[in-house]
């Protein structure tokens, strides 16, 4: 059985959050790892729901924050509300996934998971007045 680690960077390479993952299959597409990586997050998050969620993309109702999202009160998340709205974002180039050293270009791309790879998300900040 493979892991993974999903780590958080930003567009510098800053590293800003990482957990891990075990028991995953040989392969996975890119699709089945957003949406692993969202159910994992907002798991942690409903296990001690607070107003502050910190995870891949912006929950209904929530206001953006430096490195996180603030909700309107503590709440637990649908993860796979969140699933269904961080598939658009990666569609939207509202962040991308890098697999090793490559940039995974396709939910449906394949991913090797044999050498419990790192998998990079970086989240791209639309630029003020563009």
């Amino acid at each position: 059985m493979a892991a993974v680690t999903f780590r958080d960077e930003t567009a510098t390479g800053r590293e800003l959050d990482a957990f891990s993952v075990a028991g995953l299959p040989a392969t996975m597409t890119v699709r089945e790892l957003i949406r692993l990586r969202v159910r994992e997050e907002v798991a942690r998050h409903n296990a001690r729901p607070a107003r502050r969620f910190n995870g891949l993309v912006r929950p209904d109702d929530a206001e953006t924050e430096l490195n996180g999202y603030r909700l309107r009160e503590a709440r637990p998340i649908d993860w796979e509300r969140q699933a269904d709205i961080a598939e658009r974002a990666f569609l939207a180039n509202g962040f991308f996934v890098l697999v090793g050293d490559r940039q995974a270009e396709d939910l449906d791309e394949i991913v090797d998971l044999g050498g419990d790879p790192d998998l990079v998300f970086v989240k791209l900040v639309p630029l003020v007045g563009g």
